[in-house]
């Protein structure tokens, strides 16, 4: 066994303290088990998730005239602009 001096933040040496008197074990062992069980978690190869798809919705027929886009955004940014002016903005 090697002895070694190790620096942690507070609130993560609180926890292992609780865990510690939780379990009736040593705060050394219940260190050294959290230890083991994060380095598992990251030299294990994660399992690829399975591909992502997308479902596809039918959203029926379009409300506004898409063809004449930008002039609806040109009106909708006038009316806005007015509308910031009536409020003296």
């Amino acid at each position: 066994m090697m002895r070694t001096t190790l620096r942690l933040d507070d609130d993560l040496m609180m926890e292992i303290k609780d865990l510690a008197v939780k379990r009736g074990r040593p705060i050394g062992a219940v260190t050294n088990e959290a230890l083991r069980l994060g380095l598992r978690e990251l030299t294990q190869p994660r399992k690829p998730r399975g591909r992502h798809r997308e479902k596809p919705v039918e959203m029926g027929e379009p409300r506004v005239d898409l063809d004449k886009a930008l002039s609806l955004a040109a009106k909708l940014e006038d009316e806005e602009v007015l509308r910031k002016l009536q409020l003296r903005k």
